[in-house]
């Protein structure tokens, strides 16, 4: 499942455009690292510092990504948290195909 992820989001990333800072998913206790400070996003696992960080679980992003879930609402219920920059956090619909 966390494979499916990854690969997901590198396909949807390296479509984008490019973010602007780093961002980091922690999905069930699993790194995912985006970097598009450049000029495209990368996708790795690594676990470093990010100026944005979204701690949830595979199944709640799985439920935001198939629309089943409302994102504030997600939020709002402590399902997704959400640390640093907040306007990386706004661009991530086109990271997830939203």
């Amino acid at each position: 499942m966390l494979d499916q992820v990854i690969e997901e989001m590198k396909a949807q990333a390296g479509a984008a455009d490019a973010l602007g800072g780093t961002l980091k998913f922690v999905l069930d206790d699993n790194p995912v690292y985006i970097d598009g400070s450049g000029d495209t996003n990368l996708v790795s696992q690594e676990d470093k510092d990010a100026d944005c960080v979204i701690i949830t679980s595979l199944e709640t992003l799985g439920k935001l990504k198939a629309g089943e879930m409302n994102p504030m609402m997600a939020v709002m219920g402590g399902k997704v948290k959400i640390k640093g920059n907040m306007s990386l956090a706004m661009k991530l619909q086109s990271l997830l195909g939203g």
